[in-house]
């Protein structure tokens, strides 16, 4: 195996997908992209590549992460040509349309979610990131960062760590420097980790304390509310001198979910453990008979918080199912288009019209 691709996360799976293309085309990573083409790694370092009208015209777009196939014509001009299937992914609905994915990035190894112990640590948003991390099917690691800046780190940590507790957190300080061989394990070789956070949380701080040098731009912590501003302006592949690939992304205070249900019931397990235990398979946790949820809730075993924050998110999803399938937003529309006749009716016999 090329040293030089088994250093950006080459391996037998997508070698064995590029053999149709071998004959005259080069494998290449994708590092960043844009709308007039993509920057790749390949064997022999970055290239410019253009993407070819076939994908444009079958709506396929490369992401940050991506195994692709280039060829290179007599003018030097490098064309994408095909995208190699895709081990992993973490995708969001994409901002810019009603319905449709967007493919944030690919082929990783670990998440790491990366939030802070100043204002920004939000469990709420928390849950949302880790839901959407769940359903890439890939190891995710919470990393708290600035931990110079808390007063009671232990106690922070063990708050992310009820709504996360199978997940390893790991408090850092980016700044400081300090807690970095936490994550030492996870930046090996040919292993590609992303950063997942919202802005200001040090993102591109810990990458330069990973590289020991100024590699990405930072700016100052605000003083009215304690964030960094934000720097990163687009996902960027890149390969660490230390060894290990990071996939550094812009902020996002909110990631919208698209296709994550499963990815959902992993991020409440607690929820789904405690509903099983609930006397009707169709509780809605709110006043039905038997319902274990709430008795844990009245228990203290689980906040009233978090399960309004899973009904949320589930009910985000729902309606995101509804605008994919127009079959089941007719039937939801007829729904309460029936349900809405009823409540007339039932106004009308009030007020003896009827």
């Amino acid at each position: 195996m090329d040293p030089a691709l088994k250093k950006l996360g080459w391996n037998a799976f997508f070698g064995e997908h590029f053999r149709e293309y071998a004959v005259d085309h080069e494998p290449g990573r994708v590092s960043s992209v844009s709308r007039s083409g993509c920057e790749v790694h390949t064997r022999k370092g970055v290239v410019r590549a253009r993407v070819s009208g076939r994908l444009r015209q079958d709506g396929l777009r490369p992401a940050v992460g991506d195994w692709v196939a280039i060829s290179r014509d007599d003018s030097g001009t490098r064309t994408l040509q095909a995208i190699l299937p895709r081990r992993s992914k973490i995708s969001r609905k994409d901002p810019g349309r009603a319905v449709g994915e967007q493919v944030m990035v690919t082929n990783i190894e670990t998440i790491f979610i990366v939030t802070s112990f100043n204002q920004d640590l939000n469990l709420r948003r928390l849950e949302r990131y880790l839901a959407a991390a769940r359903q890439s099917g890939t190891e995710s690691v919470i990393v708290l960062n600035k931990s110079d800046l808390c007063a009671d780190v232990e106690a922070k940590v063990d708050e992310v760590k009820a709504i996360a507790s199978d997940l390893s957190v790991i408090a850092i300080s980016a700044a400081e420097k300090t807690g970095l061989e936490q994550l030492s394990p996870y930046l090996q070789d040919g292993e590609t980790v992303v950063l997942l956070g919202s802005s200001g949380v040090g993102k591109s701080t810990l990458i330069n304390a990973l590289e020991g040098r100024g590699r990405q731009k930072i700016a100052e912590i605000r003083e009215d509310d304690g964030r960094g501003r934000h720097t990163t302006t687009a996902r960027e592949l890149l390969l660490l001198e230390k060894g290990g690939i990071i996939i550094d992304t812009p902020g996002m205070r909110e990631i919208q979910l698209w296709d994550a249900s499963d990815g959902l019931d992993d991020a409440f397990q607690d929820v789904i453990e405690l509903a099983a235990g609930c006397k009707f398979s169709d509780c809605r946790h709110e006043s039905e008979p038997g319902c274990a949820v709430k008795r844990a809730i009245e228990e203290g075993k689980l906040s009233e918080v978090r399960l309004e924050s899973y009904r949320k998110l589930q009910r985000e999803l729902l309606a995101l199912e509804r605008k994919k399938n127009p079959k089941l937003m007719a039937e939801e529309k007829k729904k309460w288009k029936k349900i809405s006749k009823m409540a007339k009716e039932i106004q009308k016999r009030k007020a003896g019209e009827i």
